[in-house]
């Protein structure tokens, strides 16, 4: 089972690397890795170049990284397709395995397992512990949704649902997921475990204006798709990361 991995990428040369090692050393021997570059001005093309495994490489302006990423996914010859940017990495050499094995079940359409927020300048010391649990198409009005970055989809998948809606700066993989899951119904596999680690921070997090942004957009995706959350879904879902901090 090919597996296309897509990272994007721009002025990534500080993290990068550990993104390209984690992928060259998975056991699954099938993968397409896809570098998606906003035309970086940095070292980041250098390094990708010194690994024999990427498979396709593009530079060029964009308009953000979900723009980027739907370029990866239409240059994508996989039958799943994955996400991993350029500042995470897989756990161990394991995952992409775990990810085909439950592929293999004709009927599973979208994988997803756990995942770990890491110092941004030590990778060894987790900060907080993202585990996903088993998914009911309810979840998503509690609140809840799985770690972008260990959600993996059939390539069908993009063909139905289509890509990441590039209205949205902050929130369009929560919407992505939203339609995929909910208003699509497809089903989705769990591996109970962390397969990926991502540098704490992120744009949504970044302060507080953000986060309130963050916020509507979430309630806009809910719009989008032609779905009504309750009245507390939108306010329940930060609140849900404070466990990650306990469960680390």
């Amino acid at each position: 089972m090919k597996i296309s991995i897509i990272t994007a990428t721009y002025n990534s040369a500080a993290t990068v690397r550990d993104t390209l090692v984690s992928i060259q050393d998975q056991r699954h021997t099938d993968i397409e890795h896809i570098m998606v570059d906003g035309r970086s001005s940095d070292k980041t093309l250098d390094i990708v170049s010194g690994f024999a495994h990427v498979a396709k490489i593009i530079s060029e302006k964009d308009k953000g990284i979900y723009d980027a990423m739907n370029k990866g996914i239409g240059m994508a010859t996989g039958e799943v397709i994955g996400i991993l940017n350029s500042d995470d990495m897989y756990t161990d050499d394991q995952v992409l395995t775990d990810v085909a094995r439950a592929f293999e079940d004709p009927r599973v359409m979208t994988v997803y397992a756990d995942l770990q927020y890491v110092n941004p300048d030590n990778p060894q010391r987790v900060i907080r512990t993202w585990r996903s649990g088993l998914y009911q198409k309810r979840n998503f009005y509690y609140g809840w949704m799985p770690p972008h970055p260990t959600f993996f989809v059939r390539k069908s998948v993009y063909d139905l649902a289509g890509v990441f809606d590039l209205s949205l700066r902050s929130a369009a993989d929560y919407e992505l997921m939203l339609r995929i899951l909910l208003k699509h119904g497809l089903t989705a596999h769990y591996i109970p475990r962390v397969i990926v680690k991502m540098r704490a921070g992120g744009m949504s997090n970044a302060s507080l204006w953000n986060r309130l942004r963050a916020n509507k957009e979430d309630r806009l995706a809910w719009k989008l798709n032609g779905l009504e959350p309750y009245f507390f879904t939108l306010y329940i879902k930060p609140l849900r990361k404070i466990h990650q901090f306990i469960i680390k």
